[in-house]
């Protein structure tokens, strides 16, 4: 009997929020997607709403809409 590994690699998922606008919104929603259990980093861009999310597993698009509804944004789906 062979141990299976799992050859998948990270999973990278880029969501469009509404409502930045500063680096103070970056933070805010790059915090709370953080807390999202898998998630090993979070870029937000003010400027083009866009958050990039790099996770292990892909994500539950439910728990990234109710992170971003608790920094105070909404999230339009992803890019």
């Amino acid at each position: 009997m062979t141990a299976q590994t799992d050859t998948t690699g990270p999973v990278t998922t880029v969501y469009k929020v509404s409502g930045m606008s500063c680096g103070h919104c970056e933070g805010a929603v790059s915090g709370e997607i953080s807390q999202i259990s898998g998630v090993s980093s979070v870029t937000a861009v003010a400027s083009t709403g866009e958050v990039t999310v790099v996770s292990a597993t892909p994500l539950d698009d439910e728990a990234v809409r109710v992170a971003v509804d608790e920094a105070g944004y909404e999230l339009a789906g992803k890019a």
